[in-house]
């Protein structure tokens, strides 16, 4: 029998992992890595799929005692620990909702969170738990908190239902940067995840992911992101494989992970083979048993030499938190262009429109903006459901029926899709998609700032880092010591990534007629500063604390 027969046939992500673990009790499933469990002061070692059903079945009826069940949303800030995947699962065998949360959020950000998504409880880490404590109280949230291991409380309201769960029961909520300064929320069912696992399976070509021998897949991507939790984690189950997913990327010890683990698989952002390109090249680069690295956003000009250098291909692939496996699309079948933009050939099961910005489908080679649908009777198929409490800009992102990525590309003469440029005005840093509206919000509430202005500039590292152009409200005391002060400022509301990394004291910033920041004046006015020499560099402050 097929490992893939009857996974079609699984109504929730926990039933999915149940039927594998079922079949193959002694199998791998999780990895915790030395170096990962060093950081987390937890235990290394290995986790069966039995094992880990046992734990998840203990939870799921704890929280059942507890009265938790659909209806009920439950946040996690557990980073990339084992109990993330084991509350995670035990909840979605009631039917409560996830809200993963970013550690490096800080108060603003949390208290938006738990306010918007009307969680009923939080599961953290213990150094956390106080800062969701007061982040619940400052927004009026009657919100239990407590640590992985503790019972969880009886349930502040009723369950919906325990039972009767379906493919469209609700599984998680990931909030997802915007260009209106907040987060929106994405509702994702258990359909989102289940389709994502059974793509990655059945793709083929050079994504080839085997069912037999037992797949290893090394992540170091966060589980607060659709990457790690749909493509890493629930596809790995669907073929009864073993993941291990490291804390964060550490590129001066990724190859002992890779090795230590005998990694087939591995996920990365596109900040990662610039980084391991910079080491020295060595006898042990193709010492290694990775068949394929699968991610986005790889420098064109390091595609090949890390290809040639380390002995695997790098499958460059497009999609987003709100299309999943709807529309995902990889650059899986040679010929790959590498060394392009060039991102795949759609498959059958996704429909594509280019839109110029008349309306009018894109000719060969005119960029426009990417338009995308599932084929078939239903054009939502493996997408998310919608944005919470945002009717409107769930509809607008589906006019017309087709769902608008707010990417620009274009389409060569063979078919092949290429990425331009970012409709939406968002800054892309380590793979961290920053609003600047919402950067903005907070520069400008702190005392010495009259107008802010946020936008990005390029970054040989990290693709692009946030520029602030302030207009001081004293003149005067502007300098290094107030660009400091106002980025460590906004380290404490703010997760580090999302600070700026230069501030340009300017004397005005380009508005429109109607009062409007103009952003193609403003990126020319960043670099303006930045070329001049106008601009402050405090990167150094922007330190991951969590």
């Amino acid at each position: 029998m097929s490992l893939l027969s009857g996974v079609i046939e699984d109504a929730t992500v926990f039933a999915r992992f149940e039927r594998t673990a079922t079949r193959f009790p002694e199998r791998l499933f999780l990895a915790v890595l030395p170096e990962t469990a060093a950081v987390y002061g937890i235990p290394s070692g290995v986790v069966t799929y039995g094992e880990a059903l046992n734990r998840v079945s203990l939870l799921a009826e704890a929280y059942r005692r507890a009265g938790y069940g659909e209806g009920h949303r439950v946040g996690l800030l557990l980073q990339n620990r084992p109990d993330f995947v084991f509350h995670w699962f035990a909840l979605n065998a009631l039917g409560a909702s996830v809200v993963p949360i970013n550690p490096d959020l800080r108060s603003a950000e949390l208290e938006y969170l738990i306010a918007h998504s009307e969680m009923c409880l939080a599961v953290a880490i213990r150094e956390r738990i106080e800062d969701l404590r007061s982040a619940a109280a400052a927004t009026g949230a009657a919100l239990a908190v407590i640590a992985p291991d503790d019972a969880p409380p009886v349930a502040s309201r009723p369950a919906t239902s325990h039972d009767d769960l379906t493919r469209e029961t609700e599984c998680a909520l990931l909030y997802t940067s915007g260009t209106t300064g907040k987060p929106k929320g994405c509702l994702l069912t258990n359909a989102y995840f289940l389709i994502a696992g059974e793509w990655y399976a059945t793709v083929g070509g050079l994504c080839d992911l085997r069912a037999e021998p037992p797949e290893r897949m090394l992540t170091p991507l966060p589980l607060f992101h659709m990457n790690a939790m749909a493509y890493s984690l629930i596809a790995t189950v669907t073929v009864a494989g073993s993941t291990a997913i490291l804390d964060r990327f550490h590129p001066k010890s990724w190859w002992d992970s890779v090795r230590k683990f005998d990694a087939t698989v591995v996920h990365y952002l596109g900040v990662m083979p610039a980084m391991l390109m910079s080491a020295p090249e060595g006898p042990s680069d193709k010492a290694h048993k990775v068949r394929f690295g699968f991610g986005a956003g790889v420098d064109k000009g390091l595609h090949a030499p890390f290809e040639a250098r380390f002995g695997f291909p790098l499958l460059e692939a497009w999609a987003m938190t709100e299309t999943g496996a709807g529309a995902v699309i990889i650059a899986s079948e040679e010929p790959r262009q590498i060394g392009t933009s060039c991102f795949g050939r759609p498959k059958r099961e996704v429909e594509v429109s280019i839109r110029t910005d008349a309306g009018q489908e894109a000719a060969s080679g005119e960029p426009g903006e990417l338009l995308v649908r599932a084929a078939g009777a239903d054009p939502r198929r493996g997408f998310f459901r919608e944005y919470l409490k945002d009717e409107a800009a769930t509809t607008a992102a589906w006019a017309d029926d087709w769902f608008h990525t707010g990417d620009v590309v274009s389409r060569d003469a063979e078919g092949q899709l290429h990425f331009v440029d970012r409709k939406k005005n968002v800054i892309r840093r380590s793979g961290e998609n920053i609003a600047a509206v919402e950067v903005e919000s907070v520069l400008g509430r702190h005392p010495a700032v009259a107008q802010v202005a946020v936008a990005p500039t390029p970054d040989p590292v990290r693709g692009e880092e946030v520029v602030a152009l302030i207009v001081p409200k004293e003149p005067d005391k502007a300098g290094r010591d107030l660009a400091e002060e106002i980025t460590r400022w906004c380290l404490t509301r703010l997760a580090y990534y999302k600070a700026p990394g230069f501030v340009a004291f300017v004397p005005a910033i380009p508005l429109t007629s109607t009062e409007k920041i103009q952003r193609g004046a403003l990126k020319a006015a960043v670099a303006a500063a930045l070329g001049k020499g106008d601009a402050i560099d405090t990167t150094a402050l922007k330190k991951r604390t969590a």
